[in-house]
């Protein structure tokens, strides 16, 4: 993903979630320096309520090499009240990069040395 683009993954919710810290895991490849911006959303029909977002500069490994770079932290978030229908959505966006393919999400990490991005809800 690269500069003015943003990518989002959307999950059916089955039940409300409490307010608290949503513990995130999101390991990646940076290709070229890039600026991400990180939201997480609670979508209801066609509106989006913004639950949490923080911004984060990459560089790229020193070495060059295709390997992943660990992230993770917590994000607290309001309460969601739960409706059939209800999504969570996790959306990245990057600016300020050189190339097309800066950030890469860790897809495969036997491979990459990451995890897989996840995303740990209040309880």
């Amino acid at each position: 993903m690269g500069p003015g683009r943003s990518l989002d993954a959307e999950f059916e919710l089955v039940a409300g979630i409490p307010a608290g810290s949503y513990h995130v895991i999101y390991d990646s490849i940076i290709l070229f320096a890039v600026d991400v911006t990180f939201a997480i959303i609670h979508r209801r029909g066609d509106t989006d309520t913004v639950l949490a977002t923080w911004e984060e500069h990459f560089e790229p490994l020193p070495s060059g090499t295709y390997e992943a770079q660990p992230r993770e932290r917590d994000e607290p978030a309001p309460a969601v009240q739960f409706q059939s229908g209800d999504k969570l959505v996790y959306r990245y966006a990057g600016a300020n990069a050189a190339g097309s393919m800066s950030y890469i999400p860790v897809g495969s990490p036997e491979s990459e040395g990451g995890r897989h991005t996840n995303i740990t809800l209040p309880h």
